[in-house]
């Protein structure tokens, strides 16, 4: 069961990072929410920018301990697929959260 779980954490971090981010913009352009901090950044923005970098941590902290020695798995086989979904789910967050802080955020 462990295995399974090592094969599925990241591609299922990024599949709940994905869904939290894009619905916080959907809340953020529904509400209207607006303002700034401190008169230089605004608000949409900056929680849109915290969204997306903590997703990147998270799933480079899953890459970081899918590839330690106490998180990894003793099969070679696991530990390789484990360690190649942990880079595929970090890619992933990289590219398809990308948007949320390189575009507008209400069109």
């Amino acid at each position: 069961m462990k295995d399974i779980i090592r094969i599925l954490i990241a591609p299922l971090v990024w599949l709940a990072s994905f869904s939290a981010v894009y619905g916080l913009h959907g809340l953020i352009c529904g509400h209207g929410i607006d303002g700034t901090v401190f008169g230089v950044i605004a608000v949409p923005r900056l929680l849109l920018v915290a969204a997306y970098a903590l997703s990147i941590v998270v799933q480079v902290g899953l890459v970081w301990a899918l590839h330690s020695a106490r998180f990894g798995s003793p099969s070679p086989f696991v530990r390789f697929v484990s360690r190649a979904t942990a880079w595929v789910g970090l890619v992933s967050a990289v590219w398809a959260l990308l948007p949320t802080v390189t575009t507008t955020y209400c069109l």
